[in-house]
C-alpha cells in the first residue's frame, strides 16, 4: 500500500497536469462526425487546440462559445444555444460534445437546463445529439475529464435494455485516456485474432492515428466511434473496461444495459497481458491463437535481455493516475525502484501500488523525489524535459502531451510488442549512462610519437637511483 501525500505548495511549479476539458473534448475526438465544444471564451479553446495540434500533429476540430465579459457577468446561455444552433445548421455534426471551462463553472452555468432550451428553442435538430460534460479545469486532470466524458456518453447515448449478447461476437471496449492510438489498434487487433468484433468507446486509434484522407478539410472528425455503435453497446457479450478511472462509467454502462464487464487496471506487463488474454480466449471460446503465443514468447526473452538493466534501476514517473499505476507495475515487477511517483489528481487506485508513496503534485516535486532518491531514468511527458535535464538524465517521455518529438502519440505500449518495445528502450537508456572506468596508466608510461608505449627501467646502483 502506498502512502498518499497531497502536495501542500501554495502554487504549482513547473505543471505536471493537464486540464479535464482537454481530456472530456479528446473523448470527443475519438467519436465520429462528432464536434467538441468548449463553453468558455476563445482563449480556454486556443490553449487547449495548441496542445492537440502539436501532440497529435494534425487538424483539430474544436469550437467554441466565446464567453466575452460582459457575458460572463450577465450570463452566458445564449452563447451557448446559438453556438448548439449554428454548428448543427453548418456541419451537421451527429454528437456535439458539450464541454465546460473554469470560466464557465466559476460562472454557475447549468449547462443541462441550457441543452433543455435549446432543445426546446429548435426541435428542428433533434437529430443531433448533444452531450453535456461539467468538466471545471481547476479540478482534477486529463483522465478524469475523459472519465466524465465517457459517463456522459453513455448516459446521454446507451439506451436502458435488455439485449445481452444479441450481437455474439460484438464487445464494448471502454479505453482509458492513457491509452495511445497505437494502443487502440493494438487492442483491436488483440481482440480480433479471437474472433470478436470490438467497438471501441472512444475510438481515436481510427480517429487521431494520423493517416491522410481525400478531403481537404473537414469541420468535423474523420473516423472514429460511430454514434450507432454507440447506441448498440447494449447488444454485446461483453464489455472490457481499461483503465481504472472508467469504473465509474463500467458501473453505468452496466446499470443500463446488464452487459457484464471484465476489468484491466492496465495491459503494460506480462501479468496484465496474459490476464487480458485469458479473459478473451474465455468469452470467445477459443484458444489461444499461435501468434499471440509467440508474442509472448519474445516479451518473455527480452525480459532475459533486459533484465539486468532495469534490475534495481532508480527511476522517477510522473504521470496521471491510470498511466502511473499501469508503469509502476510494469517496472516493479521487472525489479526496478520508483524512487519518484508523482500524480496531478488522486485517485483511489494509487493507494494501492507498489511504492512507498505517491506525491499529488507537480514536476518540482518530482524533481526534488529524484535527486534525493539518485534516480537514473525519467519516464514523463514533454513537460519534463527541462526537469530531466535540470538533473542531467534521459527523459522516456509517455502521456500527454508529447510536443518535442515526431510520432510519440502513435507509440503502442500495451501487449505483448507494447511492452517488449518499451523494455527495449528503457534498457538502452540505462545502457547510454553506463560509462568504462578509464585504463589505468602507470606514472612510468610514456607515449612516442608512433603511439608506442615505453617503460622506464629503474635500476639500483651504489650511488642511488638511475633511469
Amino acid at each position: 500500500m502506498a502512502e498518499i501525500i497531497q502536495s501542500k505548495k501554495a502554487l504549482a511549479v513547473n505543471p505536471l497536469k493537464v486540464s479535464q476539458p482537454i481530456g472530456a473534448s479528446l473523448v470527443f475526438l475519438g467519436l465520429n462526425r462528432s464536434l467538441p465544444l468548449m463553453h468558455g471564451s476563445q482563449g480556454c479553446t486556443a490553449f487547449g487546440k495548441v496542445f492537440f495540434v502539436r501532440h497529435f500533429r494534425e487538424p483539430i476540430p474544436l469550437q467554441t462559445t466565446a464567453m466575452d465579459q460582459v457575458s460572463s457577468i450577465m450570463g452566458a446561455d445564449e452563447n451557448v444555444v446559438e453556438a448548439l444552433r449554428t454548428l448543427s445548421e453548418k456541419s451537421k455534426p451527429d454528437i456535439i460534445g458539450l464541454v465546460t471551462t473554469g470560466l464557465s463553472e466559476t460562472q454557475g452555468t447549468d449547462i443541462l437546463r441550457t441543452v433543455k432550451e435549446f432543445r426546446a428553442a429548435h426541435p428542428e435538430y433533434d437529430g443531433v445529439a448533444v452531450v453535456p460534460v461539467n468538466t471545471p479545469d481547476f479540478l482534477g486532470c486529463l483522465e478524469s475529464g475523459y472519465a466524465l466524458a465517457v459517463e456522459a456518453l453513455i448516459q446521454t447515448l446507451v439506451p436502458a435494455s435488455a439485449c445481452v449478447g444479441k450481437r455474439p461476437k460484438q464487445v464494448n471496449v471502454l479505453a482509458s485516456g492513457m491509452l495511445t492510438p497505437g494502443d487502440i489498434e493494438a487492442i483491436k487487433d488483440w481482440v480480433e485474432a479471437f474472433g470478436l468484433r470490438p467497438v471501441v468507446v472512444p475510438d481515436i486509434g481510427d480517429s487521431l492515428d494520423g493517416h491522410l484522407v481525400e478531403a481537404e478539410f473537414s469541420s468535423l472528425t474523420i473516423g472514429g466511434t460511430p454514434r450507432a455503435e454507440i447506441e448498440a453497446m447494449g447488444e454485446s457479450l461483453a464489455t472490457l473496461v481499461i483503465g481504472p478511472s472508467l469504473s465509474k462509467a463500467a458501473d453505468i454502462l452496466k446499470e443500463r444495459t446488464g452487459v457484464p464487464d471484465f476489468r484491466f487496471a492496465g495491459l503494460m506487463g506480462l501479468d496484465d497481458c496474459d490476464a487480458f488474454t485469458q479473459t478473451l480466449s474465455e468469452i470467445s471460446g477459443r484458444p489461444v491463437p499461435e501468434k499471440i503465443e509467440r508474442h509472448r514468447a519474445q516479451l518473455q526473452d527480452a525480459m532475459v535481455d533486459s533484465h539486468f538493466m532495469l534490475g534495481f534501476a532508480r527511476i522517477a514517473l510522473a504521470a496521471d493516475p491510470d498511466l502511473l499505476g499501469m508503469q509502476v507495475r510494469f517496472l516493479s515487477g521487472m525489479g526496478a525502484d520508483i524512487v519518484a511517483a508523482v500524480s496531478p489528481h488522486r485517485h483511489d487506485s494509487l493507494a494501492s501500488l507498489s511504492v512507498d508513496q505517491v506525491i499529488v503534485g507537480d514536476l518540482e516535486d518530482m524533481e526534488k523525489a529524484a535527486r534525493a532518491g539518485g534516480a537514473q531514468l525519467v519516464m514523463a511527458n514533454s513537460h519534463a524535459a527541462d526537469t530531466a535535464s535540470r538533473l542531467g538524465l534521459p527523459l522516456l517521455r509517455a502521456g500527454f502531451p508529447q510536443y518535442d518529438t515526431v510520432g510519440g502519440y502513435a507509440r503502442t505500449w500495451v501487449g505483448y510488442r507494447g511492452t517488449r518495445q518499451a523494455l527495449f528502450d528503457i534498457a538502452n537508456l540505462m545502457l547510454g549512462q553506463h560509462h568504462e572506468l578509464e585504463p589505468y596508466r602507470s606514472i612510468y608510461w610514456t607515449d612516442d610519437r608512433d603511439g608506442v608505449g615505453q617503460r622506464h627501467v629503474v635500476t639500483s646502483t651504489a650511488a642511488g637511483l638511475v633511469h
